[in-house]
């Protein structure tokens, strides 16, 4: 894999390293319940925050297994606005999106632009084949971002997860590369208001 020039910047976003300054915005999101609703473990405590912050600020992305980590802003207006996630999968060229925004970034078609940013780097500077994305069925809001960056439901896998103490059914949207670039799609095509209020996607589990 080549090495991520950074920032990217799309028509209204800035996308990012993780900085030590960014520690209470993601706190203050990553603790709420909403934000966790979603999310395979509970909102977080001030020292988990501290550890996935420490996490993200120093990731590498080498080898299946890897994870990237963005801090979303919004551009010329320095702040955390939430994170978006590519993990690389085994299997060749493969990989997985997800996305977590704090409650004032939604609602605003951020979280859209940002994957649709991740998905132009993954599928360009990073020659990924296929994308994908997996959500609880719940999480409608989420299901309708796949949707809106031209991701098709692959499969749905009846209470395949067990977390926040019950069963849930997993939903699975992918693309591949070249229906991406037929479709189209890219970070600065996305309508302001697109995303609905509850934009958290799962984020894939870092590594150790």
């Amino acid at each position: 894999m080549p090495d991520i020039a950074l920032p990217i910047r799309t028509g209204r976003l800035v996308l990012r390293r993780f900085e030590a300054g960014d520690l209470e915005a993601f706190h203050a999101y990553h603790s709420l319940a909403e934000t966790a609703r979603f999310l395979p473990g509970p909102a977080k405590s001030y020292t988990k925050s501290m550890e996935s912050v420490g996490k993200y600020a120093n990731f590498v992305y080498e080898k299946e297994g890897d994870w990237l980590c963005l801090a979303i802003e919004a551009a010329g207006e320095p702040g955390l606005l939430g994170e978006v996630v590519l993990k690389w999968l085994p299997g060749r060229g493969q990989a997985e999106v997800g996305w977590s925004m704090a409650p004032q970034a939604r609602g605003k078609g951020y979280a859209t632009e940002a994957a649709a940013a991740v998905l132009d780097l993954g599928f360009g500077e990073l020659g990924l084949r296929r994308i994908e994305a997996r959500l609880d069925e719940l999480n409608t809001a989420s299901a309708a971002l796949c949707q809106r960056l031209g991701m098709r439901l692959e499969g749905r896998h009846v209470d395949k997860w067990f977390y926040k103490d019950q069963w849930a059914t997993e939903m699975i949207y992918a693309v591949l590369a070249d229906e991406w670039r037929a479709g189209g799609r890219r970070a600065g095509d996305v309508p302001a208001s697109a995303d609905r209020p509850a934009a958290t996607a799962r984020v894939p589990t870092p590594g150790p």
